[in-house]
């Protein structure tokens, strides 16, 4: 495909300005204003037309919206590393490119999984509240006690680049790295390989879930599952919401079961599961893994470069199909 300033896009959600700003300056460039979630009936009508169509996690590219979309449509591009949402085959058999955002959001993502870990472990939300509610009564030596991370296991399930990059910011901590991963990783730098989900489980103190969002692991943490962590363990998911049984993680939560959870995501966002609002030793962010300034202009950055080598003849690393 060769794109042009007369080359028609559209932008379902809204970038940051700067990379807005390169869109329209390549582009002949429609976009969603209001930056609502469009169904695919709406995307496949407002892009009607278009070369390329820029879209994010909470957009469903289907196989109907590719078919309405093609012959014109040459590429999709994701603001994202999961592409769960867009069907690759539909689009291979239309001769449509996709791209997404590897890489380029490990370390914002990384920050968060810390966030989420601390909080969890140290009774963040609990603390928060207390001192905004004018509850707090002063210090006292009892008050709040959570669990020290210095020689605790975090035991990662997924060690790509994002597991990776969690790793190293734990080991400052003083955590042990235990791990899971579909392949054995040739640099573990002291981390301690499972071959089974079940060991990793059995030697984590704090579980890590940092495995790709993909239809074969949905529910894979379940009720039986999360028996097999430790008592007292804890729980982050900086992953795909759906990789956890909702209703399992609460009831092992309010049993005290588990210590506490620190999620970032959840399945069916953003209507999650009503009972996470209603238990103290849970910490939630808005999925917000990759939301810094420059980690979403370095994606959008991705994305445009991933389009002008794809009029150069080349094969952008960022390219799925």
């Amino acid at each position: 495909m060769q794109s042009s300033p007369q080359s028609k896009a559209f932008l379902c959600r809204r970038y940051t300005p700067k990379v807005e700003a390169a869109l329209r300056e390549r582009f002949a460039l429609d976009l969603n204003e209001d930056d609502t979630i469009l169904p695919p009936a709406e995307i496949a009508r407002r892009a009607r037309g278009s070369a390329l169509l820029f879209v994010s996690a909470t957009e469903m590219v289907d196989k109907a919206v590719i078919a309405e979309l093609a012959p014109a449509l040459r590429v999709i591009a994701t603001l994202s590393v999961g592409f769960d949402h867009i069907d690759l085959e539909a689009a291979r058999q239309a001769g449509v490119k996709v791209l997404h955002t590897p890489e380029v959001l490990s370390d914002a993502c990384a920050e968060v999984a810390m966030l989420l870990l601390l909080n969890a472990c140290r009774r963040g939300f609990e603390a928060d509240r207390m001192v905004r509610s004018g509850s707090w009564p002063g210090w006292a030596p009892t008050q709040l006690l959570g669990m020290g991370l210095v020689g605790k296991r975090l035991g990662i399930f997924g060690m790509g680049r994002i597991g990776r990059a969690i790793a190293v910011r734990a080991r400052g901590f003083g955590l042990a790295i235990h791990y899971h991963n579909r392949t054995r990783v040739q640099q573990e730098e002291g981390a301690v390989y499972h071959e089974t989900l079940e060991s990793l489980l059995a030697h984590s103190d704090i579980l890590m879930i940092a495995a790709p969002g993909t239809p074969s692991l949905r529910g894979v943490i379940n009720a039986r599952r999360l028996d097999a962590l430790p008592e007292g363990a804890v729980v982050v998911n900086i992953s795909r919401g759906d990789l956890i049984d909702d209703a399992a993680l609460v009831q092992a939560l309010r049993s005290g079961r588990l210590r506490g959870a620190g999620l970032d995501v959840f399945a069916n966002e953003p209507d999650i599961h009503p009972d996470y609002r209603t238990l103290d030793n849970i910490f939630l962010t808005p999925h917000i893994g990759s939301a810094t300034h420059e980690t979403r202009d370095a994606m959008g950055w991705l994305l445009i470069h991933g389009v002008e080598a794809l009029d150069r003849g080349e094969t952008p690393d960022n390219l799925l199909c």
